[in-house]
């Protein structure tokens, strides 16, 4: 950057403008331009600074940073992941340094903020027709279908169930917050029974409708269907989108066809393979067991219930739709950008190692 600055400044450019196109400061700018009047290019070195010099220098710890931004597999060590003190074993092993602690290692990757102690899980998107599929969801978020706006008597529908949810009775009571304190839990409990909640989320108007089932599967799902199409405006309704994902209880062309069967102004569109993120009432689940489940301290399952219907009335009293921004655009950026990993990670996998 210190070369840039000079650069810049043999052609004539002013420091603000140099200041600009390289985004340093002006002061700092001003300060090269000027070590570099003085003295030429030695100028642009460090000055000797006071305090004990540095241990490693700067291409000691780009190497020990190195093997920690690739599996530990690759270097032949016998390791799921890196922790701190392995990178400086590493080192010495490789005759970086003699010796470096783990205190060291663990501030230099501080400040390339890279953790190869944690690690996060993923999945590709490889469903059939997962384009099309999820586009069809995104389109009824936007309120379209097959390049047609939705009429004012067409509603959509994002249905799912959420499975086992437990009545835990903590042995001891559960104690209240106080000063610089948390919420206090027993750790042990009873087990009360479990159930299934299944629940139906009008996208645009931002309704819930929920019921509690014993289990889930093909009747339960149906009687949640029947309890959203018996009433209106969804009973006289032109048509009624039901986004639902892949479980056992809708799926398939089978599911599809027995629920226009039975309300035949409905449409049934199912997300693709591994895309629950893809049905917006998930994000309402979630606010279920954020909210009004955890930490769960039941003492029988109609504990469990009454706090679900309170929650449901709760939402369907002071709740607004979810801002949902994910656009087909969006969707096309995601796919491409997969496209490219896979890409890059099979020319990765096709090249020789080295001799």
């Amino acid at each position: 950057m210190r070369a840039q600055v000079v650069l810049h400044a043999a052609h004539g450019r002013s420091n603000a403008c140099i200041a600009r196109e390289t985004g340093l400061r002006l002061d700092t700018v001003r300060r090269w331009r000027g070590r570099f009047a003085q003295a030429g290019l030695p100028g642009l070195r460090d000055r000797q600074r006071r305090g004990r010099p540095a241990s490693f220098t700067p291409l000691q710890a780009a190497e020990v940073k190195a093997p920690a931004c690739r599996l530990p597999a690759e270097s032949e060590v016998p390791l799921s992941r890196w922790s701190c003190p392995e990178p400086a074993r590493e080192a010495a092993r490789r005759g970086i340094a003699p010796f470096m602690s783990a205190s060291t290692v663990r501030r230099w990757p501080a400040q390339d903020a890279p953790k190869p102690w944690q690690h996060r899980s993923w999945i590709f998107i490889t469903g059939p027709g997962f384009r099309l599929k999820a586009a069809w969801v995104l389109d009824l978020y936007a309120r379209t279908w097959q390049g047609e706006q939705l009429g004012d008597d067409e509603y959509v529908i994002s249905a799912d169930e959420k499975t086992s949810i437990q009545a835990r009775c903590r042995c001891h009571p559960t104690l209240a917050p106080g000063k610089a304190r948390a919420m206090r839990v027993d750790h042990t409990y009873g087990r009360g029974g479990a159930l299934a909640y299944l629940a139906a989320y009008d996208v645009h108007a931002a309704k819930v409708f929920g019921r509690t089932e014993e289990r889930t599967g093909i009747v339960p799902f149906m009687n949640l269907a029947n309890q959203v199409m018996s009433q209106e405006p969804y009973a006289s309704a032109k048509r009624v989108f039901w986004i639902v994902g892949n479980g056992s209880s809708h799926r398939g062309q089978k599911a599809a066809d027995r629920l226009t069967a039975a309300f035949p102004n409905t449409v049934m569109v199912h997300t693709p393979g591994h895309a629950s993120w893809l049905n917006q009432v998930e994000i309402y689940f979630s606010a279920v067991q954020r909210k009004a489940l955890s930490p769960n301290d039941f003492t029988d399952l109609t504990e469990v219930r009454d706090r679900l219907r309170a929650f449901e009335d709760r939402c369907n009293a002071t709740a607004q739709p979810f801002q949902w921004r994910f656009t087909t655009s969006d969707l096309d950026d995601l796919l491409a950008r997969l496209d490219r990993h896979t890409a890059d990670h099979h020319e990765e996998s096709s090249v020789a190692p080295a001799a």
